[in-house]
């Protein structure tokens, strides 16, 4: 069944990990699928892999040009875009008093701006298309609090934040946007953890990309009367297994 057939996607950070994962997903659900990311050969090899009408696209998503080119070729192309999940994501290990002020930056730059550069230069986008989903990837780290990750914590609560005020302020355009909140998933990014981080967890082991993707699919196809809200996949973490967020050595 393909349920996302004459759907545009864009699909930020779609070049490996949780993204490519998205990415595939959805153009299996029938979309068409803009793999948008700044690592270029991943990106390249995963459109032609999904096929046609899959694109990449080169995007920044710090860059308000970058965001109005990608817009401006996606519905020159394809048509107008009625999916978006932004995903795009870095992180930087330091305490508060160990971490530079451009680093801080950097890290909100690329999480939390970027995401609202996508989606107010997506909006007039999903209007003409007559509404649609915007997903955005926040993670864990946007419901708790981990120690050594202050300006990740603060760009993924602060998408959470930015998530609801989206979805109030585009729910009469019959655009939902919800926040899916990851744990243990694994990653590029979490590639220096172990098995033992996972082990207090009620599941006990590390999360996969498609597992992440599924939740994200399901956002877009089946939660019609949810908006504004957090979907978790976590292994059962906040359920009260105990976990330490550092990196092996």
């Amino acid at each position: 069944m393909e349920r996302l057939s004459e759907r545009v996607a864009i699909v930020t950070g779609g070049a490996g990990g949780i993204g490519a994962a998205v990415a595939r997903a959805l153009a299996a659900e029938g979309a068409s699928v803009v793999v948008a990311d700044i690592r270029d050969t991943e990106g390249t090899d995963l459109a032609a892999e999904l096929g046609t009408p899959a694109r990449y696209l080169h995007l920044d998503v710090t860059g308000e040009d970058d965001w109005q080119q990608a817009l401006a070729e996606t519905e020159r192309d394809l048509g107008p875009v009625s999916v978006l999940v932004n995903i795009a994501g870095i992180i930087d290990w330091g305490t508060m008093e160990e971490q530079s002020p451009a680093s801080f930056r950097r890290v909100v730059d690329v999480n939390l701006t970027g995401a609202w550069l996508g989606m107010r230069a997506a909006a007039p986008s999903l209007r003409r298309a007559g509404g649609g989903v915007i997903v955005n990837m926040s993670s864990l780290a946007g419901l708790t609090a981990y120690a050594g990750v202050g300006a990740y914590a603060a760009s993924k609560w602060g998408l959470r934040g930015l998530t609801k005020v989206a979805a109030l302020e585009l729910a009469p355009d019959r655009v939902r946007v919800c926040s899916v909140h990851p744990g243990a998933i694994r990653t590029r990014m979490t590639a220096g953890f172990g098995d033992a981080y996972t082990a207090g967890q009620p599941v006990p082991r590390f999360g996969e990309p498609e597992e992440v993707a599924r939740m994200v699919l399901f956002i877009v196809t089946e939660a019609t009367f949810s908006t504004g809200c957090e979907f978790i996949v976590d292994g059962g973490i906040l359920a009260g297994a105990p976990a330490v967020l550092t990196p092996d050595d």
